[in-house]
């Protein structure tokens, strides 16, 4: 099984709710990042929002390995303006036994600050993620110590946005922000968003590379059997997660409107 690169293509491989999972999938070399990156897009994207790269000084020499990997001068903000995907560095720090992110390069990131994120361990990177703790920490811990050089592993989620702008920092109250959508025209005002992510180690600092690949399409847009999918998922979300995503200002009008679509 491999991934894809658009919503339609990563939809069927995501948790349709229910329990939190990893759901990995392994990855060959050539379906690691997506083919023909948009560098105009990348470059503006971090020319628009700077305080998407933070660095440690424990990222230069997994910087420089990951740049050398792609065929890049320099370290992790040159090697994220070469690929589609937004680049995250963590290692174990001498005397540690957790891994901690030591740099990030995100140009378009899903409710989430790197400047509030560098330096953090890996939980309390989760932290706000409902059910982290208790159903997936103690796996992603011993996936993390137990993952070698050359593997490289996938997985994909899913979003519900009321913008399909790339870079999603919500503003606004849930509430406020989906205050405009019915059931009737939930297909051109919800935004399904989906990041593609892989993990792999590089083979010399040792440090674990995370990537994400962001695609958003509008909900109509999507395939049929796909936006069934996401009006049952919307009424599975683990207790406390479909809150922090802003489900309930969304949800009766996205499973009216897939119901339509039936």
């Amino acid at each position: 099984m491999t991934l894809g690169y658009s919503v339609d293509a990563l939809l069927p491989k995501t948790r349709g709710g229910g329990q939190l999972r990893m759901g990995l999938v392994k990855l060959e070399e050539n379906e690691w990042l997506q083919p023909q990156p948009d560098w105009a897009a990348r470059a503006a994207g971090f020319a628009d929002w700077p305080q998407g790269v933070q660095l440690t000084p424990e990222v230069e020499e997994p910087g420089r390995e990951l740049a050398a990997m792609l065929g890049v001068n320099g370290a992790l903000p040159e090697a994220a303006l070469a690929v589609h995907e937004d680049l995250c560095l963590l290692t174990q720090r001498p005397g540690e036994e957790v891994y901690r992110l030591i740099g990030a390069a995100v140009a378009w990131p899903s409710d989430w600050h790197p400047a509030e994120k560098i330096g953090l361990p890996l939980r309390a990177l989760h932290a706000p993620i409902a059910g982290y703790e208790e159903q997936l920490a103690t796996g992603v811990d011993r996936f993390m110590e137990t993952l070698r050089p050359g593997p490289i592993y996938g997985r994909c989620n899913w979003f519900i946005a009321a913008t399909g702008e790339r870079r999603w920092l919500p503003d606004r109250p849930p509430a406020e922000a989906f205050a405009q959508v019915t059931p009737e025209n939930a297909g051109e005002t919800l935004f399904v968003r989906s990041e593609r992510q892989s993990l792999r180690r590089l083979p010399h600092t040792n440090a674990i590379l995370f990537t994400i690949g962001i695609y958003v399409e509008p909900l109509g847009t999507l395939s049929p059997a796909n936006i069934a999918m996401l009006g049952r998922a919307v009424q599975t979300l683990v207790s406390g997660e479909g809150d922090r995503r802003g489900a309930p200002a969304y949800a009766k009008s996205l499973i009216g409107y897939a119901a339509s679509r039936a």
